[in-house]
């Protein structure tokens, strides 16, 4: 028999110190976001599944939980991410006419995870809706950059890429959608012989291409490289030159182009953002242009955005160090009661001693003393 407080694979708790970071974290994130004019929505944690996973989020079916609702009878789906749900809220609850900034922050579930990662990601994100213009995209990159240092993420590295490359690419030689769904996912993956094998039946200047994608990384050169190894093609062109401006714009920031580098949900369309800390191999966030976002919802809207895993920011950062606090005596004098009231009012941690419990201070965590000396209540080392 399965212990009672054994968890489901990839699925785990978040103990004290881990948790009062993760709290911070978020706290410090959002009010960054709010300082770039980003508003808080928290959509909910279920919806209809058909509301989940219509149009370009469908590419989630796979990784969505999915339950009957016992009220209607209809399929619910467990969020497995939060952007969807995002531009729902943009196109038919707020319906502004110009641009919009949203951010959110919540735990999305997942059937399967991410490599090793955990199967309940904690997501804080910021979407920009409403300007199809580079200049949405720069924003959302530079607040990217500003989110990794505040989050204090170690050797920190933005990898840029272009979705509109691939699709000109695969559109241009005449993919069917199964061929060009592999494809995607071979380059995603860095599986060059894969790719090779995908590409063997097509012609010269599309095979070429496609095999060339996987070698089109690094910096400005990158760029050059590419629009000589690629197809002359208008959306190719406009892709590589809307990346040269990002990668100008993030000056004396750790950023490089990578062509091959497709990771998301599926549903972008445009630039694409992949950020990663010093040391690991998997994305600390992701991010990009899914322009047509809120179509399915009766208004199409141009989109771009980032979403941060919390956890996995946790897990780069050294650990967290206990928190500090203030040991005090059951308060039953008056003086006592007003002192403590003062310290918690002033933003300390106070934490009373239950009878019978002295012998167990140690684990309360408290570096400090609440002590009496005279009549007067004084903070002291312990």
């Amino acid at each position: 028999m399965t212990p009672a407080w054994l968890l489901p694979e990839y699925v785990e708790d978040i103990l004290p110190h881990y948790a009062r970071a993760g709290e911070l974290l978020r706290r410090n994130l959002l009010d960054l976001f709010d300082a770039h004019g980003y508003e808080l929505v928290a959509p909910p944690l279920v919806e209809y599944l058909e509301s989940l996973l219509t149009g370009a989020a469908r590419d989630l079916d796979l990784k969505t939980f999915k339950v009957v609702d016992g009220l209607s009878g209809r399929m619910l789906g467990v969020r497995a991410d939060m952007t969807p749900q995002v531009a729902r809220i943009d196109a038919h609850l707020i319906n502004h006419q110009g641009p919009t900034r949203l951010c959110y922050a919540g735990p999305v579930l997942r059937t399967r995870p991410a490599g090793l990662g955990s199967r309940e990601p904690f997501q804080v994100g910021a979407e920009l809706f409403g300007h199809a213009g580079i200049e949405a995209d720069l924003e959302i990159q530079g607040l990217l950059l500003a989110a990794l240092k505040a989050a204090g993420v170690p050797g920190p590295r933005l990898s840029l890429g272009h979705a509109g490359v691939f699709r000109a690419l695969a559109d241009g030689a005449g993919l069917p959608p199964e061929q060009a769904t592999a494809l995607f996912t071979a380059l995603r993956d860095k599986d060059v012989p894969e790719v090779e094998a995908l590409t063997a039946s097509l012609g010269a200047p599309w095979q070429a291409a496609f095999r060339a994608l996987p070698n089109l990384y690094g910096g400005p050169q990158a760029l050059e490289r590419a629009r000589s190894a690629l197809p002359d093609l208008p959306a190719i062109r406009q892709a590589l030159d809307d990346l040269a401006r990002l990668l100008a714009a993030g000056e004396g920031a750790d950023l490089a182009v990578d062509l091959a580098d497709l990771r998301g949900d599926g549903y972008h369309n445009g630039v694409m953002f992949a950020a990663y800390a010093g040391g690991q191999s998997r994305a600390v966030a992701l991010g990009g242009r899914y322009d047509g976002a809120g179509a399915v919802f009766g208004r199409a809207r141009a989109a771009t955005g980032f979403s941060l895993d919390l956890r996995q920011i946790l897990d780069c950062l050294p650990e967290p160090a206990a928190g500090s606090g203030i040991l005090a005596p059951l308060a039953d004098e008056a003086g006592l009661i007003a002192k403590i009231a003062q310290l918690r009012a002033a933003g300390e941690r106070v934490v009373a001693v239950l009878p019978g419990h002295d012998a167990h201070v140690a684990e309360l965590g408290c570096e400090r003393e609440l002590v009496k000396q005279g009549t007067d209540w004084v903070v002291r080392s312990r």
